[in-house]
């Protein structure tokens, strides 16, 4: 069955064109879709988790980047790929679901944060070495939070030092005054989980500069100024939420920001549902457009949360986040010939890449599988399918008009 005939079927596509794709399965049912996701999940985070597990990593990863770059990024490509991977994963790690094939990336998942940290290993990462490091020790460290029995409690006493002696390496790393301090607190926030000091100074200034520069209508500005792009989503968002909610996080303004961040997220989320058109694409806007599918963490991490906005049912946020799906991650050219991402939004398209791209920075799509977290029961997955505000009004219905906050 081809790709078209699958959208067609699951009521993901209208009129509009879609981007070349490669065959896919029909989905039939609700369960169905699930183990589509499952399938995406296996093919995107299965060859990183794997090679690390085998301390193969560095031998067997391309580093894809713009020419001249490949040196630069070699050395925190592998980070990268292995924070990215394991933040979209985890609370899928920390269910109950698909019991068997879970447990065994489970299993995975910590051999990848072994190799990572141990200085012996072939894989051993260089935290601390270059700025980039501070950034994917955090999305490291997000992983962590959101699976705190797996990838914490379960690790070996040996890695867990060695986690927590690399964390702490990032520090040296002054981050520039934007979205990048909120990767510094999120740092100290997994030390505080690991069990190790943590600095309040970092989680202060982050929260404190956030709270300033919230522009309005759930959104906030990259550093003093705003930025048209998906940042509010792919960072800001997702990881401010995980801080305050942390012992960290109950430091300076953290109190008082707790008590608004929760509605301008789901004010957000409500924005990022209604940016996904008819056949799952969206606006090709801003920087780092080569997340793919990443670029609705926050709806993702809304729907794993069960805090969607009033009028937005979970099926038809399902709905979107797999046609959104498709249409970046099914398009052919998205992997390489040996199951590596390539650089691009659909398809391969290298010129899309900004110079702090390389391969390990894709892996980032891999934030919209939240939802995976939450278990078959749930309205999200046993629901019958549902339009998206797009598909509604494009459809002819008459649907409330949207407001800001």
């Amino acid at each position: 069955m081809d790709r078209r005939r699958f959208l067609q079927g699951s009521g993901l596509l209208m009129a509009a064109g879609v981007p070349r794709m490669e065959a896919s399965p029909i989905v039939d049912s609700v369960g169905d879709v699930r183990r589509r996701w499952v399938m995406y999940l296996e093919k995107t985070a299965g060859p990183v988790l794997t090679a690390l597990s085998e301390r193969r990593l560095k031998v067997v990863m391309p580093v894809e980047s713009k020419p001249g770059q490949e040196a630069s990024r070699r050395q925190c490509t592998y980070l990268e790929a292995l924070g990215r991977t394991l933040s979209g994963i985890a609370p899928w790690l920390e269910s109950g679901s698909e019991t068997d094939l879970r447990k065994r990336y489970c299993g995975l998942a910590r051999e990848a944060i072994a190799a990572g940290v141990d200085p012996a290993s072939a894989d051993a990462m260089p935290f601390g070495a270059t700025s980039q490091t501070v950034v994917d020790a955090a999305f490291l460290g997000l992983g962590i939070l959101r699976a705190p029995k797996e990838l914490a409690d379960k690790l070996p006493a040996k890695v867990k030092a060695q986690l927590i002696e690399g964390l702490k390496k990032t520090r040296v790393i002054k981050p520039p005054v934007n979205n990048w301090l909120l990767f510094a607190a999120t740092v100290e926030a997994t030390l505080e989980r690991l069990g190790a000091e943590w600095e309040r100074g970092p989680v202060e200034v982050a929260l404190q500069k956030h709270k300033d520069w919230y522009v309005g209508d759930g959104v906030y500005g990259d550093g003093p100024q705003f930025h048209a792009d998906y940042y509010d989503s792919f960072v800001i968002h997702p990881l401010l939420r995980a801080v305050l909610e942390t012992p960290v996080g109950k430091v300076g303004v953290g109190p008082e920001l707790a008590k608004v961040e929760g509605e301008r997220a789901m004010r957000y989320a409500a924005i990022q549902e209604r940016m996904i058109a008819c056949d799952g694409t969206w606006p090709v806007v801003g920087r780092s457009i080569t997340y793919r599918c990443g670029a609705f963490h926050l709806l993702a991490d809304s729907a794993l949360r069960e805090e969607l906005p009033e009028g937005v049912k979970p099926a038809q946020v399902r709905g979107a986040l797999t046609a959104a799906m498709e249409v970046s991650l099914g398009a052919a050219g998205s992997y390489d010939e040996d199951g590596w991402l390539a650089i691009g939004l659909a398809g391969h398209q290298p010129a899309l890449g900004e110079t702090y791209i390389s391969t390990g920075s894709l892996y980032l799509c891999l934030e919209a599988f939240l939802p995976l977290g939450l278990g078959a029961d749930k309205p999200f997955w046993k629901d019958a399918s549902a339009k998206w505000t797009a598909q509604k009004v494009w459809g002819g219905e008459d649907v409330v008009a949207d407001h800001a906050l």
